[in-house]
C-alpha cells in the first residue's frame, strides 16, 4: 500500500471517528436492532435549534418529523426533505444535502442519526473537557481558519481549530459567487487575459480608494498561488466568470458555475483534518489568553465543560458582525431593521478579545448590503446571475440601473424604486450557464413563465413596459451600446430564449468590512501599529482589505490567501 493512499484511509477512519464524536455518540452499529417507540433529537441548525422526533415500529423506521425549527422559509423544506430521506432509507445510508441550505441539511442529518442511535439504545457520551496544549489554536472554522489549519498542520504543527456552532463554514459556505484571482494557470487555460495591475486597480477602485494597498497588493499577488494550491488540495476552480466591478473575467468557481462556498468547505475540512488538524465543534472561545503582552492560548466554554488551551501563536479567524444588529447600528445607525445574509454566528465576539493587547480597529463602519436578497427570506441571489447576463426591473417593468454596478450603488438604486424592492430577470440561457440557479428553481424561489408577457402578469408589472424594455436589451447586446452604461462584455446574453425567470430582490447587511488591523504578514497590529506577539487574524474579522465596498469574489480570496499567509507566519 503506497503512502498516500495509506494516508488518506487513516485520514478516513479518523474523520468517522470525529464525525461520530461530533453528534456526541459513540458510531452506530449498523446492525443493531431498533426498540419501538418515538424518538426525539436537537442539533443546531443555521439560525437555531432543530428538533427531529423519529418513530420506529415493528423494529424499522416507520416516520420521521421536524418538531421545531428556527430556520429561513427557504431552508425549512430541505430540512422537511432530509426527514423524507431518512424515512425512505430507513434511517441508513447517507442523507444528501439540499443544495442552498447545506447547514441546515447537515444540521437535521445529525438530529436524525441522534434519534436512530436512542432507538438502538446507545447513551450519550460526554467526556469531561480537559485542559491542553498545541502550537496553533484557531478561532473559526470557515474559510480563513480552515485555510490556515490546512497549511499550518501540513508544516507538521499540531493545530487545533475551535468553531462554537455546529457545522464548520461560517458565512463561506454559502458563498456563491467564486473566488477572484488574476493572471492564474486557469485563466490561462481559457484563453483570459488578465494582470495583477488590473486586479489591484478594480478593487481599490471599488472600495473608493480607502483600501489599505499594501494589503490588496499582498492579497492580488498571492491570488494566483492560492487557486493552484486550493485546486491541488481537492478544489474545482475550472469555470471563470465575471463579476460586477471587475474588468475581466476573474472570479473562480466550480464547473458549470456551481456555488462555491458549499464545495470549498468540505474540500477544506478534509484537508485540514487529513494534514492532522483537529477541528471541535461546539466549541465557543470566551477569551484570548495574554502573557506578558504575548496571545498564549485561548479558554473555551463546551458541552462537557470549560477549558484552557495553551498554545504558541493564537488565529483569530471568527468572522465579522452581520448578525449582530446591535452592534451593526452602533456603528450604521441607517441600517437599523436590515435583514442579513449572516449566518447567526457572526456577531463579533472576537473584537472583544483583542482588546487586552490593545490591538487597533479600523473602518468598523464600512458596512456592506447586498442588493440580491430575497426579501423575508434572506436567501441571496447570486451575483453570478448578473454577470452571465440577468437584468433587473422595478414595479414599471423598467430597467434603472446598469445590473453590473458595484453592490453600494445597485442597493442604493434599489432603495429608491416602489416597494424598495425590484426583480432580477433572466431566461433559458442565462440559466443553462449557471448550475446555483438550479438550487433557486429546486427550492420555490423563482417565478417561472413561458412568455414575456405571462412573466410581467405573474410579477404585476406592466406587460407592455416590460416587453419594450426586454427588447431594448436584446437590441442593447447586439449593437454594443446600452444607455445605462453596462459594458459590451458585461452583456453575454440577449434573453431571448424562453422560458423566462425572475426573483423579487432587495438589499440586506451582507459584509462588514471594517475590524482588526493586520499587517502583509496577518500579524495583528496594536493602537502604535506594532505586532502583538502570537497574534493573527485572517478573513471578516479584519479590515483594511475592502475599503468603501467589497467586491464580489474578493471575500473567498481574502480568507483562503490571508487564512494561509496566517498560518505562514505562525509556524515562523
Amino acid at each position: 500500500m503506497n503512502r498516500y493512499l495509506k494516508r488518506n484511509l487513516l485520514s478516513l477512519f479518523a474523520f468517522a471517528v470525529m464525525s461520530a464524536l461530533a453528534i456526541g455518540f459513540v458510531a452506530c452499529n449498523k446492525s443493531a436492532s431498533l426498540a419501538d417507540g418515538t424518538y426525539t433529537a436537537v442539533e443546531e441548525g443555521r439560525n437555531g435549534p432543530i428538533e427531529v422526533q423519529v418513530v420506529v415500529s415493528g423494529g424499522k423506521v416507520v416516520d420521521a418529523a421536524i418538531v421545531k425549527i428556527q430556520e429561513t422559509d427557504f431552508a425549512v423544506p430541505a430540512a422537511t426533505e432530509i426527514a423524507k430521506q431518512f424515512v425512505k432509507n430507513g434511517g441508513k445510508g447517507k442523507l444528501d444535502a439540499v443544495t442552498g441550505a447545506t447547514i441546515t441539511s447537515e444540521a437535521t442529518s445529525k438530529a436524525l442519526k441522534k434519534a436512530l442511535a436512542l432507538a438502538q439504545g446507545q447513551t450519550e457520551k460526554v467526556e469531561k473537557a480537559k485542559d491542553t496544549s498545541c502550537d496553533i489554536v484557531i478561532i473559526g472554522a470557515g474559510g480563513a481558519g480552515l485555510s490556515a489549519a490546512t497549511e499550518a498542520a501540513s508544516k507538521g504543527k499540531k493545530v487545533i481549530v475551535l468553531e462554537k456552532m455546529a457545522a464548520c463554514g461560517g458565512n463561506t459556505i454559502s458563498s456563491t459567487g467564486g473566488l477572484n484571482a488574476s493572471e492564474t494557470s486557469v485563466q490561462k487555460k481559457l484563453g483570459i487575459d488578465d494582470s495583477n495591475d488590473s486586479y489591484f486597480n478594480d478593487t481599490m477602485k471599488g472600495g473608493y480608494n480607502k483600501n489599505n494597498p499594501e494589503l490588496v497588493r499582498k492579497m492580488v499577488e498571492e491570488s494566483a498561488a492560492t487557486v493552484d494550491w486550493l485546486i491541488s488540495i481537492g478544489a474545482d476552480l475550472t469555470d471563470v466568470g465575471k463579476m460586477a466591478g471587475s474588468s475581466n473575467k476573474r472570479t473562480h468557481r466550480p464547473q458549470g458555475g456551481a456555488a462555491v462556498g458549499a464545495h470549498l468547505v468540505p474540500v477544506l475540512v478534509k484537508a485540514a483534518e487529513n494534514a492532522g488538524a483537529e477541528i471541535r465543534l461546539n466549541s465557543k472561545v470566551t477569551d484570548i489568553i495574554e502573557e506578558k503582552g504575548r496571545a498564549a492560548g485561548v479558554k473555551v466554554s463546551a458541552k462537557n465543560g470549560d477549558y484552557t488551551i495553551k498554545a504558541k501563536s493564537v488565529i483569530v479567524a471568527a468572522g465579522g458582525f452581520g448578525a449582530n444588529p446591535d452592534m451593526v447600528v452602533s456603528y450604521k445607525a441607517n441600517l437599523k431593521g436590515f435583514g442579513t445574509t449572516n449566518h447567526r454566528g457572526a456577531t463579533g465576539d472576537a473584537f472583544e478579545m483583542v482588546k487586552k493587547f490593545n490591538a487597533a480597529l479600523t473602518q468598523m463602519d464600512e458596512i456592506q448590503t447586498h442588493p440580491t436578497v430575497v426579501p423575508r427570506n434572506g436567501t441571496m441571489i447570486t451575483e453570478a446571475v448578473r454577470g452571465n447576463g440577468a437584468i433587473i426591473v422595478n414595479r414599471d417593468g423598467k430597467r434603472f440601473c446598469t445590473e453590473m454596478a458595484t453592490r453600494d450603488v445597485m442597493s442604493k438604486a434599489i432603495l429608491e424604486q416602489k416597494g424598495q424592492t425590484a426583480f432580477i430577470v433572466f431566461d433559458e440561457a442565462v440559466r443553462k450557464s449557471l448550475k446555483a440557479i438550479e438550487g433557486y428553481v429546486k427550492n420555490g424561489l423563482l417565478t417561472i413563465a413561458e412568455t414575456k408577457k405571462e412573466l410581467a402578469e405573474k410579477l404585476d408589472i406592466p406587460a407592455d413596459a416590460f416587453e419594450v424594455t426586454m427588447k431594448e436589451y436584446a437590441h442593447a447586446v447586439s449593437s454594443g451600446n446600452d444607455p445605462l452604461g453596462r459594458k459590451q462584455n458585461e452583456m453575454p446574453r440577449p434573453l431571448t430564449e424562453g422560458p423566462w425567470y425572475a426573483c423579487e430582490i432587495g438589499p440586506a447587511i451582507h459584509h462588514t468590512m471594517g475590524g482588526i488591523v493586520i499587517n502583509t504578514k496577518a500579524e495583528v497590529l496594536d493602537v502604535e501599529g506594532k505586532p502583538v506577539p502570537g497574534l493573527y487574524a485572517a478573513g471578516e474579522v479584519t479590515g483594511g482589505i475592502h475599503g468603501g465596498n467589497r467586491l464580489g469574489g474578493n471575500a473567498v480570496a481574502d480568507i483562503c490567501i490571508f487564512g494561509k499567509i496566517a498560518a505562514d507566519s505562525a509556524c515562523e
